[in-house]
Protein backbone atom coordinates (compact mmCIF):
# COMPACT_ATOMS: atom_id res chain seq x y z
CA UNK A 1 0.00 0.00 0.00
CA UNK A 2 2.82 2.38 0.55
CA UNK A 3 3.71 4.84 3.24
CA UNK A 4 1.09 7.05 4.98
CA UNK A 5 1.19 10.75 4.10
CA UNK A 6 3.47 12.87 6.23
CA UNK A 7 1.92 15.10 8.86
CA UNK A 8 3.27 18.66 9.07
CA UNK A 9 5.27 19.26 12.18
CA UNK A 10 6.37 15.65 12.64
CA UNK A 11 9.94 14.46 12.72
CA UNK A 12 9.46 13.10 9.19
CA UNK A 13 9.11 16.67 7.88
CA UNK A 14 12.21 17.74 9.74
CA UNK A 15 14.14 14.90 8.13
CA UNK A 16 12.79 15.72 4.65
CA UNK A 17 13.21 19.49 4.96
CA UNK A 18 15.90 20.08 7.59
CA UNK A 19 17.14 23.35 6.08
CA UNK A 20 13.66 24.84 5.51
CA UNK A 21 12.86 25.13 9.22
CA UNK A 22 16.33 26.41 9.99
CA UNK A 23 16.29 28.97 7.17
CA UNK A 24 12.77 30.16 8.00
CA UNK A 25 13.41 30.65 11.70
CA UNK A 26 16.79 32.23 10.97
CA UNK A 27 15.19 34.85 8.67
CA UNK A 28 12.41 35.60 11.13
CA UNK A 29 14.86 36.10 13.95
CA UNK A 30 17.33 38.30 12.10
CA UNK A 31 15.19 41.17 10.70
CA UNK A 32 14.23 43.32 13.64
CA UNK A 33 12.12 46.40 14.20
CA UNK A 34 15.34 48.23 15.04
CA UNK A 35 16.61 47.36 11.54
CA UNK A 36 13.30 48.14 9.80
CA UNK A 37 13.36 51.75 11.01
CA UNK A 38 16.72 52.81 9.50
CA UNK A 39 15.93 50.71 6.41
CA UNK A 40 12.83 52.87 5.86
CA UNK A 41 10.37 49.97 6.13
CA UNK A 42 8.97 51.56 9.32
CA UNK A 43 8.95 55.17 10.50
CA UNK A 44 9.35 55.67 14.24
CA UNK A 45 6.71 58.15 15.43
CA UNK A 46 7.11 57.47 19.15
CA UNK A 47 7.98 61.04 20.08
CA UNK A 48 4.72 62.53 18.79
CA UNK A 49 2.84 59.43 19.95
CA UNK A 50 3.96 60.17 23.54
CA UNK A 51 2.52 63.66 23.21
CA UNK A 52 -0.73 62.07 22.00
CA UNK A 53 -0.88 59.83 25.09
CA UNK A 54 0.79 56.60 23.99
CA UNK A 55 3.13 55.06 26.55
CA UNK A 56 4.77 52.48 24.26
CA UNK A 57 6.79 52.83 21.03
CA UNK A 58 4.75 53.50 17.89
CA UNK A 59 5.78 53.19 14.24
CA UNK A 60 3.97 53.50 10.92
CA UNK A 61 4.73 51.64 7.71
CA UNK A 62 6.48 53.45 4.88
CA UNK A 63 3.42 52.88 2.64
CA UNK A 64 1.19 54.75 5.09
CA UNK A 65 3.82 57.44 5.66
CA UNK A 66 4.48 58.09 1.97
CA UNK A 67 0.92 57.56 0.75
CA UNK A 68 -1.05 59.54 3.32
CA UNK A 69 0.85 61.06 6.23
CA UNK A 70 3.17 63.04 3.96
CA UNK A 71 0.76 65.55 2.38
CA UNK A 72 0.60 66.11 -1.35
CA UNK A 73 2.48 69.35 -2.20
CA UNK A 74 -0.70 70.99 -3.46
CA UNK A 75 -2.34 70.65 -0.01
CA UNK A 76 0.50 72.27 1.95
CA UNK A 77 -0.79 75.69 0.91
CA UNK A 78 -4.07 74.71 2.59
CA UNK A 79 -2.29 74.06 5.88
CA UNK A 80 -1.70 70.33 5.56
CA UNK A 81 1.49 69.14 7.27
CA UNK A 82 3.12 65.84 8.07
CA UNK A 83 2.95 66.54 11.80
CA UNK A 84 -0.72 67.51 11.64
CA UNK A 85 -1.70 64.46 9.62
CA UNK A 86 0.26 62.14 11.92
CA UNK A 87 -1.36 63.81 14.95
CA UNK A 88 -4.78 63.06 13.41
CA UNK A 89 -3.88 59.39 12.86
CA UNK A 90 -2.60 58.98 16.42
CA UNK A 91 -5.62 60.65 18.00
CA UNK A 92 -8.17 58.75 15.94
CA UNK A 93 -6.37 55.54 16.92
CA UNK A 94 -6.36 56.54 20.59
CA UNK A 95 -10.13 57.19 20.45
CA UNK A 96 -10.71 53.89 18.61
CA UNK A 97 -8.77 52.01 21.29
CA UNK A 98 -10.76 53.61 24.11
CA UNK A 99 -14.18 53.29 22.52
CA UNK A 100 -13.81 49.95 20.77
CA UNK A 101 -14.54 46.39 21.85
CA UNK A 102 -12.59 44.73 24.67
CA UNK A 103 -8.80 44.92 24.30
CA UNK A 104 -7.26 43.01 21.45
CA UNK A 105 -3.97 43.10 19.58
CA UNK A 106 -5.57 44.69 16.47
CA UNK A 107 -7.63 47.85 16.05
CA UNK A 108 -9.26 48.83 12.76
CA UNK A 109 -10.07 52.51 12.26
CA UNK A 110 -10.53 55.12 9.53
CA UNK A 111 -9.00 58.56 9.02
CA UNK A 112 -10.10 61.29 6.62
CA UNK A 113 -7.19 62.75 4.63
CA UNK A 114 -7.16 65.86 2.45
CA UNK A 115 -5.74 64.79 -0.89
CA UNK A 116 -5.07 66.63 -4.18
CA UNK A 117 -8.56 65.87 -5.49
CA UNK A 118 -10.63 66.34 -2.33
CA UNK A 119 -10.81 64.10 0.71
CA UNK A 120 -10.30 60.36 1.08
CA UNK A 121 -11.38 58.09 3.90
CA UNK A 122 -8.53 55.65 4.52
CA UNK A 123 -8.99 52.44 6.50
CA UNK A 124 -6.06 51.68 8.78
CA UNK A 125 -4.96 48.87 11.05
CA UNK A 126 -2.92 49.10 14.24
CA UNK A 127 -1.24 46.02 15.69
CA UNK A 128 0.15 45.76 19.19
CA UNK A 129 2.75 43.05 19.55
CA UNK A 130 6.14 42.21 20.92
CA UNK A 131 9.10 44.34 19.89
CA UNK A 132 12.68 43.18 19.50
CA UNK A 133 13.02 42.56 23.25
CA UNK A 134 9.45 41.30 23.80
CA UNK A 135 8.31 44.79 24.90
CA UNK A 136 4.88 45.97 23.67
CA UNK A 137 4.99 48.10 20.51
CA UNK A 138 2.34 49.46 18.14
CA UNK A 139 2.60 49.44 14.35
CA UNK A 140 0.08 51.40 12.26
CA UNK A 141 -0.40 50.31 8.67
CA UNK A 142 -2.72 50.01 5.70
CA UNK A 143 -5.16 47.09 6.02
CA UNK A 144 -3.40 44.94 3.38
CA UNK A 145 -0.03 45.13 5.17
CA UNK A 146 1.38 42.80 7.83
Amino acid sequence: MGQPPSVPGTSTDTVRFPNFVEATTSFLKTYTRAQAIPDGVLVDVSELAKEAGFRIPVAVTSALWEGYITPPPSTEEEGQSTTGRLWDVLNVLRIAIRSGPPPTDMVLFSVLFRMTEGTETVNLKALCGPGDNAEPVVTIMLPNED
